[in-house]
């Protein structure tokens, strides 16, 4: 088996820019990343795309200007988790010798797509009753408060750590200080969580990375990739407890298994903290702490910088934003840039094994469709 590396990564600025397609964020992105990489665009063997809310054939859209052999291009769409399902497919071509260097990115702008929540099938009878993400999110939080007896507090200072973070990263473009106060204080979207503890819903962005089983002639260090592992969400048939992430925990078992190490290893994560809850119950479902103990681990300062095991260091998506094709190998990129200690202000001293999880998607039945985890290491 060959042992692919990353040896260059690419990333834009995420925000607001109607003036620029996705392809033009793209091919940035990716140009970058080559860069980084020491190659050019002609040392590239196939393309992986991860894209959600785009037109048909992003891949190729966004390649057709750069010039490339006709080599494979793969678009895939497995919703928030299409960038890292991406990779997870590069990995496998790789490590069979299908090819020895790729480029995997992800891209979305929703500045044309207008405002709101991002739209979900109106085929799934729970979405046409207004079972939209915030509200499915909203009835977690009241429920996970209710059974810890905690305070909104506790999900605002997720918030405020996050919005910290995010001020230090020069791609976050709606990154901005918030206090506890602010925060509970911003427009009620659906009770608990307030305006200020949901990612932004208009967001562009892309992100790409180059994996080689070739040489590196890149700019830093390569990272490898110990553990990568994409799962579906389960069929639920009965009721379910909703303070569990049922696939993170799944995904993040068999990541530990494949990487040798498990969570007390880990220097620094990057979770899909689409709102404030989301990152309280994945610090259970990765193994920080026990079932009930997410409150009191964000209250020591543990996942803040600085703290033990800082958690979205980048601002995740809370201050950096969510275009969902390219939040996944957006994780990436912030987990290879701590590791070869390229991560400037926010840089996490000694880090040593880095952890991306993005789920994907609502349909009924499901608790997510998709769900990526990935782990990092020099």
């Amino acid at each position: 088996m060959n042992q692919p590396l990353i040896t260059g990564v690419g990333i834009t600025n995420f925000g607001r820019f109607p003036e620029l397609t996705e392809e033009a964020l793209a091919q940035s992105a990716i140009l970058d990343a080559l860069t980084d990489a020491g190659i050019t665009i002609s040392d590239v063997q196939a393309f992986y795309c991860g894209n959600a809310l785009g037109a048909s054939l992003p891949g190729q859209r966004a390649l057709r200007e750069l010039h490339t052999k006709g080599g494979a291009v793969y678009n895939v769409d497995n919703a928030c988790s299409s960038g890292a399902t991406a990779l997870n497919l590069a990995l496998q071509a790789l490590k069979v010798g299908q090819y020895d260097t790729v480029v995997v990115f992800g891209m979305d702008q929703l500045s044309s797509l207008g405002g709101g929540p991002l739209q979900l099938s109106q085929h799934d009878w729970n979405n046409k009753r207004g079972m939209i993400m915030p509200a499915l999110y909203a009835m977690r939080a009241k429920r996970y408060l209710y059974e810890h007896g905690l305070e909104p507090e506790t999900l605002a200072d997720i918030s405020v750590k996050n919005r910290k973070h995010g001020v230090l990263n020069s791609i976050a473009k709606f990154a901005k200080l918030a206090t506890r106060e602010e925060i509970l204080a911003s427009r009620a979207v659906a009770e608990p969580l307030t305006l200020l503890q949901c990612c932004p819903a208009v967001v562009d962005g892309a992100a790409a990375v180059v994996l080689s089983t070739k040489p590196s002639s890149g700019v830093a260090k390569p990272v490898r990739v110990l553990a990568s592992v994409v799962q579906s969400g389960l069929f639920e048939t009965e009721p379910v407890d909703m303070t569990e992430a049922e696939i993170t925990a799944r995904a993040a078992k068999l990541a530990y298994e494949q990487a040798g190490i498990g969570p007390g290893d880990l220097s620094l994560l990057e979770v899909h903290d689409a709102f404030t809850i989301s990152e309280l119950l994945y610090y259970e479902a990765l193994g920080l702490c026990d079932r009930g103990g997410a409150a009191s681990l964000v209250a020591s300062g543990a996942t803040a910088l600085g703290g033990r095991v800082p958690v979205n260091p980048s601002g995740g998506l809370l201050a950096k934003g969510h275009p969902p094709g390219a939040t996944g190998v957006a994780q990436i990129v912030e987990v290879c840039e701590q590791l070869q200690n390229r991560a400037g202000a926010r840089q996490v001293q000694g880090a040593r094994f880095g952890l991306t999880q993005v789920t994907g998607g609502g349909i009924w039945g499901v608790d997510h469709a998709a769900c990526s985890i990935h782990i990092l290491s020099l």
